[in-house]
């Protein structure tokens, strides 16, 4: 299985997208060709760019053989309060 990676930042998304890409052996203008989508766009998005187009970000992660999930940051029995404050105390 997979391992799987917790994105809370449009920088660590980028990173991911940017790590699939050199993984893969692509370069930004070929991935970019793959996903349908322009290299000025993906050039943003693996900088950090706030703005991706869902569409675009859905096409790139399958063209990279990745995919989304979207998942409660917290499990149903964990008690909200302590879950924030080890969030914020980086440790969750």
């Amino acid at each position: 299985m997979a391992a799987v990676e917790e994105v809370d930042h449009w920088v660590q998304l980028g990173r991911v997208i940017r790590d699939g890409r050199a993984r893969s052996g692509l370069t930004q203008h070929a991935l970019a060709e793959r996903a349908g989508v322009s290299r000025a766009w993906l050039a943003r998005v693996e900088s950090g760019h706030r703005k991706a187009e869902i569409e675009y970000l859905m096409r790139t992660l399958a063209a990279l053989d990745l995919s989304l999930a979207v998942v409660p940051r917290t499990p149903p029995d964990v008690d909200p309060e302590l879950a924030e404050a080890l969030r914020r105390a980086g440790l969750a």
